[in-house]
């Protein structure tokens, strides 16, 4: 197994990358991904912010209403603290479980976590950064995925620097533009996984046959 670190602000387009690697070949483990399965209805971690925020964290439907959560903690630091108590435990057993399960597989597992750099929980190999001007990331926000600016503002905040995340990067995708501008940094970044997965092999069979 060759275990990568995939991240980027919001709104660089680090889920487009993670999508096109898994189209690739890779094993993706998204951490957000995991969240949403962990605070489905009927689950204990979604009781349990429940229990904390109230039920008007939720839609009619039993759900939860993700933005009322938004709305509540990105402008209270208790408050994200507390989400984060509550969430965070959960989602960390459950991305440890599916590591272990690719341990003894020949796979590349990428972990597709938007908070690699701030919180550094795990140790990959390699550390890929997508890399977009915060400018832009504003602007995609806004125009594309709904948010206010000063929503948008405040969640790119509580993130590392664009500077914080490319000190940590061991491969940047450049994402400033289009999908089509796009395309090939991710080739380039497939080739480089494949180069550091052949390398490793290398290294542990020249380990085995020393041993």
């Amino acid at each position: 197994m060759l275990l990568l670190g995939l991240t980027g602000g919001i709104g660089s387009g680090k889920s487009t990358v993670s999508a096109a690697l898994a189209e690739r070949g890779a094993v993706v483990i998204d951490a957000d991904g995991v969240v949403r399965e962990l605070q489905a209805p009927g689950g204990a971690v979604l009781a349990a912010m429940v229990e904390h925020f109230g039920d008007g964290i939720l839609a009619a439907d039993g759900t939860l209403n993700r933005q009322a959560v938004a709305d509540i903690v990105f402008t209270d630091a208790e408050q994200l603290k507390a989400l984060n108590a509550i969430v965070h435990p959960a989602v960390g057993t459950e991305i440890d479980a599916r590591i272990e399960a690719q341990r003894s597989l020949d796979n590349i597992v990428v972990l597709d976590i938007p908070l690699l750099v701030e919180n550094k929980p795990y140790a990959p190999e390699g550390v890929i950064v997508v890399d977009t001007d915060p400018e832009i990331a504003l602007d995609r926000l806004v125009r594309f995925r709904g948010f206010s600016a000063d929503d948008a503002r405040a969640r790119m905040s509580r993130q590392a620097t664009r500077e914080q995340r490319l000190a940590e990067a061991d491969f940047v995708v450049p994402n400033d533009g289009t999908p089509e501008e796009l395309s090939p940094h991710i080739n380039a970044c497939w080739e480089w996984i494949n180069e550091l997965k052949s390398a490793k092999g290398s290294a542990e069979a020249a380990s085995a046959t020393d041993n």
